[in-house]
């Protein structure tokens, strides 16, 4: 009896036979042979529970083929058996409640203490900070920045796509301290203060002089009420004072996530123009910067992790990189968090299929099962096409990166506008994927205790967060029209598979000659195409050919409908769904 056949016999409930008691007569015509008075145990049972599929604990969330390919063709190989080993913790009976107990008990924001000081802390349950520290130690923040192992951006995106499994709000935090490093190396001297305490593997909540933790977290603050995404339209003022490269700060935020990191990386109008500061919650001396936090956003999901309004006033901040090039500073941040938004909706695509597998698996209804079923068998046939599609594109961005960050300009200009494109696509495709995937399990999806609600609320966060839709379609627009080698490096790629399928050969074709026709109107258009292109020419290289042939077929061809599980008859199945959910067959 393997783990999960033994938790369900424990959680059915036992058939009793009643007997009657010595001295009473069974009453005619009652087979019990106990009368109508009886009471006790048999009586309160109504029925017992069956065709109910058991609780999907303990699970590795690293057993996904297309996964761990992708990490050995990307260069960290050598991380695998970490991988593997976090996709079990992951899978966990204890990491599940983790990740559920910090979406059932969210934060809550003090603003003063019990004698009226303001402190403006955001008090977590247990939970979070188990959840926090499993993801620090395991390299998921900024830890890839230190290690000079070939693959090591790799390895933490990896890492980020099983340990993902827990919960998502977690990786909000872990998100930005990654990303922060880069832009924080516009000013060396602070890179050299902060980037060791970045880049550690060590979780110390709690707000203190940042110097003296072993560890550090760190957040953004871009965004305003005014403005949202155009952020030049900033109204937050930057002042100089007597220190050079210290300023202060006046102005409110609208939407800076995590307010209890430790350091800040803002957006502010200084007299030179828009530019990048520090703003840490503690200062050297020990006493508090003015971060007010006016409230805590009611977001639909995204629930443990906290998001505020901050206010500055006098508060403290020292410059990053030079004046008026706040933007320009800030990008190599924006890069890294949207690679982030990718890899977490690949991660929740690759989460409720496989709680949508593990239910049709054990639910039979018209007589089979539900996974023997044709149609079932075609809607999870093709939501593993776009899963793995997702997946093998966030790989490759993540490779991108890592040969970006080691020298490679060729890599650099196809990571610049590649992740743009898979950012703008990946998230579009999250909310209908996670509705889809819901839907396999019913009514009983549709539950909280499902948990399939709370992906369902999480996934259009990620084509929100790091620009929306629209922004990022226009910032592939940009990089094509303004940045030299962007359209080369990224045709380049796709030519990587040229020939091996004649579908692909006509969309790259037709891709190439639309570009100079597409305005501003038809920018979601030309991404879309570009993302397909991308994902099939990656698929036709590295996937077996059940899946390059149906996804090329679909996606490329048009033979498909507008929901998923619309593949057409010839779509080998079978091979597609033994690939993505083992044992479906």
């Amino acid at each position: 009896m393997n783990a999960m056949d033994s938790t369900a016999s424990l959680q059915r409930p036992q058939r009793t036979t009643a007997v009657a008691p010595a001295g009473v007569d069974p009453t005619p015509g009652d087979p019990t042979g106990v009368g109508p008075t009886a009471v006790g145990p048999t009586a309160a049972a109504t029925h017992d529970v069956t065709n109910q599929a058991p609780p999907l604990v303990p699970y590795d969330a690293s057993d996904d083929q297309a996964l761990l390919e992708g990490v050995r063709r990307e260069g960290a190989g050598w991380a695998e058996e970490g991988i593997r080993r976090l996709g079990v913790r992951a899978g966990s009976a204890e990491a599940q409640e983790w990740g559920e107990l910090a979406n059932r008990h969210e934060p809550e924001l003090r603003t003063h203490d019990r004698y009226g000081n303001r402190i403006d802390e955001v008090a977590f349950h247990p939970a979070w900070h188990h959840l926090m520290r499993t993801a620090v130690a395991e390299g998921l923040a900024g830890a890839a920045w230190a290690d000079d192992r070939a693959g090591a951006h790799v390895a933490r995106t990896a890492g980020g796509l099983v340990w993902g499994h827990t919960e998502s709000g977690h990786g909000c935090p872990t998100s930005m301290t990654y990303a922060a490093v880069p832009a924080l190396r516009a000013q060396p001297e602070l890179a050299k203060v902060y980037e060791p305490l970045l880049t550690s593997r060590v979780y110390e909540p709690g707000l203190r002089v940042p110097a003296d933790k072993p560890g550090l977290l760190a957040g953004m603050g871009m965004t305003e009420k005014q403005g949202g995404s155009d952020v030049r339209t900033n109204t937050t003022t930057a002042a100089p004072t007597s220190e050079p490269g210290v300023y202060t700060l006046r102005g409110h935020k609208w939407f800076t996530s995590a307010p209890m990191c430790d350091v800040f990386l803002v957006l502010a109008q200084a007299p030179g123009g828009l530019s990048c500061f520090l703003v840490p919650r503690v200062l050297p001396d020990g006493s508090r910067n003015a971060f007010r936090v006016q409230r805590l956003k009611d977001k639909l999901g995204n629930r443990s992790n906290a998001s505020s309004e901050p206010e500055f006033d006098g508060t403290v901040a020292w410059l990053v990189g030079p004046e008026g090039r706040g933007v320009k500073t800030i990008i190599e941040m924006v890069n890294c968090t949207r690679l982030d938004c990718v890899m977490n909706s690949a991660t929740l695509m690759r989460k409720t299929l496989v709680e949508a597998g593990h239910h049709v698996r054990h639910r039979s209804a018209f007589g089979a099962r539900l996974v023997d079923q044709p149609l079932m068998r075609n809607v999870l046939a093709d939501l593993a096409l776009e899963s793995e599609a997702a997946t093998t594109l966030t790989l490759r961005l993540a490779g991108a990166a890592d040969r970006a960050v080691r020298g490679d300009e060729q890599e650099r200009a196809f990571r610049r506008i590649a992740t743009a494109v898979g950012k703008y696509w990946v998230t579009k495709r999250g909310p209908a994927f996670t509705a889809e995937a819901l839907e396999c399990l019913g009514g009983n999806g549709y539950v909280e205790d499902s948990g399939m609600p709370r992906h369902y609320r999480e996934a259009p966060l990620l084509s929100i967060w790091e620009g929306s839709g629209n922004v990022n379609a226009l910032d592939v627009l940009r990089a094509l029209s303004r940045e030299p080698g962007a359209a080369d490096a990224f045709f380049g790629e796709l030519a990587h598979a040229r020939g091996a399928d004649a579908r692909l050969d006509g969309a790259v074709a037709r891709l190439k000659a639309g570009l100079a026709e597409t305005d501003q109107a038809g920018a979601r258009r030309l991404v879309e195409r570009m993302a397909l292109a991308l994902q099939a020419s990656l698929l036709v290289r590295y996937a077996p050919a059940a899946v390059a042939d149906a996804f090329c077929a679909t996606r490329l061809d048009g033979d498909w409908g507008y929901a998923f599980g619309t593949l057409p008859a010839r779509a080998a199945l079978d091979p597609i769904l033994e690939r993505a959910l083992p044992g479906a067959n």
